[in-house]
């Protein structure tokens, strides 16, 4: 028998690899091309600049399972332990890779360096995307630690201001869903944070964030519009993957807060289906694992 915490936490990672393979499909489409040939795209269809079968899903959620296991294997948040395993991830040829997380993986393969240098350039959401299994790992109640670990686990590829803002933001949400809490917290809590110290991520009162970008910001906006205008996962993930652009990522991230928030009986089992068994079976499974290793974490 799964408690409740259990339950959200194999959400949060369903959702993840969920919103990954909807998006995927409509990657790089701009919304007038999605409405043009899917009218609303609510399918998991594969297909997509990248040609995945149904229910293959891309780089957003093989390389958090990459990060997931890097943990367990390590008893904690290593960074040497994380930069190891990217490089294993990528030598395995993925269906997808970004420029700035294949930079940073061979900064690491040249070097033996854990941490590209500071780049206000790398501010994409590659770190962002892949952060869940340090949410899971970390303990909920030590906000210090849990921004060393996603720290560490971004500066292999992503070392910028605004990258680590919205990353630690998102896992900070991620602790806080999983933990119960509602929507209205959230707002209240990391993503005022979050927007108080880059206003850029400010979200309400502006226009409809479309066609978003790499960018950790047009992201984030995207993402939070589409979870603070909808009330359930699946109306969640159906708005945000229809923005187009970079919407493998978008419906990752949207997919696991709505999983976090809404729980596994609110993903639809027409979408969970589809979803390939093997991918499947490894989130539940890494979810389960990662979340009694709670306490006692290691971040080194």
């Amino acid at each position: 028998m799964t408690t409740p915490r259990q339950q959200r936490a194999i959400a949060a990672y369903l959702g993840l690899a969920v919103g990954d393979a909807l998006g995927a499909t409509v990657e790089f489409m701009t919304p007038n091309e999605i409405r043009a040939e899917y009218g609303v795209h609510d399918r998991i269809c594969g297909g997509g600049w990248l040609r995945l079968k149904p229910g293959q899903v891309t780089d957003d959620t093989t390389m958090s399972l990459a990060l997931g296991q890097a943990i367990l294997d390590a008893g904690g948040v290593d960074a040497q332990a994380i930069a190891r395993a990217f490089d294993a991830w990528m030598r395995a040829k993925p269906v997808d890779i970004g420029n700035t997380v294949r930079r940073g993986i061979l900064h690491f393969r040249r070097t033996g360096q854990t941490a590209v240098p500071p780049n206000e350039h790398d501010g994409g959401n590659g770190a962002c995307m892949r952060v869940l299994p340090v949410a899971l790992h970390l303990p909920d109640d030590d906000e210090a630690a849990l921004r060393t670990a996603c720290i560490a686990q971004a500066h292999v590829t992503h070392n910028s201001e605004v990258s680590d803002a919205g990353t630690i933001c998102v896992a900070r949400m991620l602790q806080l869903a999983i933990g119960g809490a509602s929507i209205g917290n959230l707002l209240q809590g990391p993503v005022k944070t979050l927007i108080d110290a880059q206003p850029a991520f400010a979200f309400r009162d502006r226009r409809r964030e479309e066609n978003p970008s790499g960018y950790i910001v047009h992201t984030l906006r995207a993402v939070l519009q589409a979870l603070y205008e909808t009330d359930g996962f699946e109306s969640c993930l159906v708005d945000v993957v229809n923005r187009g652009g970079d919407a493998d990522t978008t419906g990752a991230i949207a997919g696991m807060l709505a999983g976090a928030l809404y729980g596994l009986d609110a993903i639809p089992e027409h979408w969970l289906s589809k979803l390939d068994p093997s991918i499947r079976h490894a989130c539940e499974a890494q979810a389960m694992a990662l979340l009694p290793t709670a306490r006692g974490c290691r971040v080194g």
